[in-house]
């Protein structure tokens, strides 16, 4: 990546986080200079001269810039660090912010009531569904049974979630591809039934180019998350995609529980 590269990605993502483009052109600029004049900055950022000041008492009020009161004024841009901590801090007071009012956002009861609720939702990009399968890890209350096809999907939050599941009395399963998966999972989570899926259907005849299952979660026997992906793809051409379904009568689920019993040896429902 060249310099002018990594200047417009960091401009993109100061957009990200709340600046402005002419503020994060400018702030930019001043990361690239000791100290800088307005006609410096305008030199370097192409803002306009005269949008130069509008921008500089944005990011002053921000504290991610300082100004020498001289003649003609100077500015230099706050340390890395100080930068960082502050926009950090903006952000994750925004984060909290929108949390309280999404708490405190009155739920809206549905049209009609179903005595047994069926639904099924779709996820894309490996760190919603990563978010996900914590969240269902959470709130099991007595089963959970986990196929994977990769050890790369049981990082350290999952083994972390699994293992606080598991001292709540959880009953849990893990079920890998191979016998190599299945061993690595055993070490980690020792006391935990494992076994091999012995579901080669799950990556395909063509693993190079068909579409893959990456992992299934089942929880409690009635909510199921199954994700999948192409194994030559990258993540932002072909991001890890899955489906989300509840309902004890839902019949990907009950599909879904029958074969993973069948993996555990269980009678099926």
């Amino acid at each position: 990546m060249t310099q002018e590269d990594t200047i417009a990605e960091a401009i993109s993502l100061l957009q990200e986080l709340g600046l402005k483009e002419y503020e994060a052109r400018c702030f930019m600029a001043l990361t690239q200079l000791s100290t800088g004049t307005a006609k410096e900055i305008h030199e370097i950022s192409e803002v306009p001269r005269t949008r130069v000041y509008d921008a500089i008492r944005v990011l002053e009020s921000q504290g991610l810039v300082e100004v020498q009161h001289t003649s003609p004024q100077r500015f230099r841009a706050a340390t890395i660090d100080e930068a960082t901590q502050t926009l950090k801090q903006k952000y994750e007071s925004r984060i909290d912010t929108l949390e309280s009012y999404l708490e405190t956002t009155e739920v809206r009861e549905p049209d009609r009531e179903t005595d047994q609720l069926q639904e099924v939702w779709s996820l894309t990009g490996t760190e919603a569904i990563a978010s996900r399968t914590l969240e269902l890890i959470g709130k099991a209350e007595s089963e959970i049974a986990f196929l994977v096809v990769d050890t790369e999907i049981m990082g350290e939050p999952v083994f972390d979630a699994l293992t606080t599941a598991q001292k709540r009395d959880v009953t849990i399963y893990l079920g890998g591809q191979t016998d190599a998966i299945t061993a690595h999972l055993g070490a980690e989570l020792p006391g935990v039934q494992t076994f091999e899926t012995e579901l080669d259907w799950l990556v395909g005849p063509d693993p190079d180019h068909q579409v893959a299952i990456s992992r299934i979660l089942l929880i409690d026997r009635e909510t199921l998350l199954i994700g999948s992906f192409y194994p030559d793809g990258d993540d932002e051409t072909s991001p890890e995609r899955a489906v989300f379904a509840t309902g004890l009568e839902n019949g990907v689920v009950v599909l879904l529980r029958r074969l993973i019993a069948s993996g555990l040896e269980m009678a099926p429902n």
